[in-house]
């Protein structure tokens, strides 16, 4: 069954698609976060919000917010504000970036999700499924295959467990993004080869022709006449 899941999540990211990890109970925060990044892809591990498939344009907003701030607080003029204010807009950048500072980089649906514990997260499980996602969950002995794509059987509580899963997706993400840059690769040689000038050969001059007008022909014609 993993291999299945794997090689989803492989041809996925090789087609240009995202996958977004989830999960928000203890046990999985950190591996999720850590996996995540290590692959460059989005992640929630905090809280899911309502609506961040479904409504993704309303919770665009929310992130171009957050970037926003982050932009202020970087070049420093934010320090146009007055004191209290200042600490008013840090306190909502603190807030927004841990709830979306792992999705901050989404521009649009992923194209599949990764999800550690389907059962508590049944919220994600209900919007990738009325949106069509397709998801691979990790998924345990109380937890409904039926609403799985592709089942990853294992225990959901264990931490090493959770681990161990979440960096095999990691390492699926990375090989599909290698297999991307391949193609993109190919295609860039096949249009520089396709723009490249082509040389004109030069004519083929039969060797009898050759001879009649070397010179030290035309030379030996000359004494034999004289």
């Amino acid at each position: 069954m993993f291999h299945k899941a794997y090689d989803f999540i492989v041809n996925t990211v090789a087609n240009g698609g995202t996958i977004l990890f989830v999960g928000t109970k203890k046990q999985s925060q950190e591996s999720i976060r850590e996996e995540s990044e290590r692959c460059g892809m989005p992640y929630v591990n905090q809280r899911w919000l309502g609506g961040m498939l479904t409504n993704f344009t309303t919770i665009k907003k929310s992130i171009d917010r957050l970037n926003m701030l982050d932009k202020m607080f970087q070049d420093d003029s934010v320090r146009a504000f007055p004191k209290k204010e200042i600490m008013k807009l840090q306190k909502e950048r603190d807030k927004l970036i841990k709830v979306l500072g792992g999705i901050r980089t989404l521009k649009g649906h992923p194209g599949g999700l990764f999800i550690v514990d389907p059962k508590r997260e049944d919220i994600t499980v209900q919007e990738a499924r009325k949106l069509g996602i397709p998801i691979t969950a990790i998924v345990d002995t109380n937890c409904n295959p039926d609403l799985i794509d592709y089942v990853i059987p294992g225990n959901d509580d264990a931490i090493r467990a959770i681990k161990l899963f979440s960096s095999r997706v990691a390492d699926a993400v990375l090989e599909g993004k290698r297999r991307f840059e391949e193609k993109l690769q190919a295609e860039s040689d096949k249009d520089a080869r396709a723009e490249a000038p082509v040389e004109e050969a030069e004519p083929d001059v039969p060797e009898s022709v050759e001879r009649k007008e070397s010179p030290e022909g035309q030379a030996g014609a000359t004494e034999a006449t004289a």
